[in-house]
């Protein structure tokens, strides 16, 4: 009994306060005017309390445009002290690339005027957002406290689009959740990809139409001209990097997925395959490949099924 006490006692002392929860963001210039918040490449945990996505900002004569708020409350707040503490301009656009948790939850810290995405993006937040905060306040604790769901109160389309003296260009895409805005600043050419791109961090699937759309509009994202990509989750690059590696990877998913069901194999070997060592600087390819089997493979079980004769 004695050394229970003693081990409950370390863990306690060993777990973080409430008062050490905060997020240690450090924006570094990447091009004019141009800051990136980059986080790490794991998966959520109490540990990281979800500063795993990057985020951006851009300072322009006429006040701040922020790409993507981070997945808590807190999180939006320490960026949005981040940004003040580089320029005290005014944030006066806040663009989220797509509905997903660690790209909006940190919305409530920044001006509800503000708050922009495309219209599908606004209306899956709404109709999904609660049930991520439930699996957020799981994965991550005490990192999510006060942070509720706070919709985009503006609509984005795809075109040209001036905030004083930078010229953007928005593209819609649906490769990674049906509705993915994808920014070009075209006065630095940074291109902000959201999570159409990952690097070095293998790419998740829950919400994708499916793996040959995101193939094939890979391809025309690809033929953006680019001075620096900035993607979802990874470093940015300066070259077709992060393309190639996210081409390869998708082949590879596709035809593991494709030829598994053609063979009759089950989800759970499926899941168990090894990942190519070609993928070795990919981290989380062992987990997410659990988890893109168990969005994906039964389309893929489905479609063997129907070229089976007399299907």
């Amino acid at each position: 009994m004695i050394r229970l006490l003693e081990s409950l006692l370390l863990l306690l002392l060993a777990a973080p306060t409430n008062a050490d929860l905060r997020y240690q963001l450090t924006p570094r210039q990447i091009a004019p005017d141009t800051w990136l918040v980059e986080g790490a490449t794991e998966n959520f945990s109490r540990a990281n309390g979800g500063d795993i996505v990057n985020t951006a900002f851009v300072v322009t004569d006429a006040g701040v445009v922020v790409i993507d708020t981070g997945p808590s409350l807190q999180y939006g707040d320490a960026l949005h002290d981040a940004i003040r503490a580089i320029t005290d301009q005014p944030v006066v656009e806040v663009w989220l690339t797509h509905h997903h948790p660690d790209h909006t939850f940190g919305n409530q810290a920044f001006p509800e005027r503000a708050l922009a995405a495309l219209p599908e993006t606004t209306e899956m937040l709404a109709s999904q957002g609660d049930t991520f905060a439930d699996n957020m306040y799981r994965l991550v604790g005490d990192w999510m406290r006060g942070t509720e769901v706070t919709l985009p109160t503006r609509a984005l389309e795809p075109g040209p689009l001036t905030v004083g003296d930078h010229d953007f260009r928005l593209y819609r895409f649906t490769g990674h959740t049906g509705a993915d805005l994808v920014i070009l600043d075209e006065t630095t050419g940074t291109l902000f990809a959201g999570d159409m791109v990952f690097f070095k961090r293998a790419l998740t699937t829950p919400q994708t139409p499916g793996l040959t759309v995101w193939q094939d509009e890979l391809d025309r994202l690809a033929a953006i001209p680019f001075r620096q990509l900035v993607p979802g989750h990874g470093p940015p690059v300066s070259d077709h990097r992060a393309f190639d590696q996210m081409h390869a990877y998708i082949d590879w998913l596709d035809d593991l997925l494709r030829d598994s069901a053609a063979q009759g194999r089950t989800a759970n070997e499926v899941m168990t395959t090894p990942v190519p060592e070609r993928f070795a600087d990919v981290d989380e390819a062992a987990y997410e490949l659990i988890r893109t089997t168990t969005h994906l493979y039964p389309r893929y079980e489905q479609a063997a099924l129907r070229l089976l004769p007399g299907e």
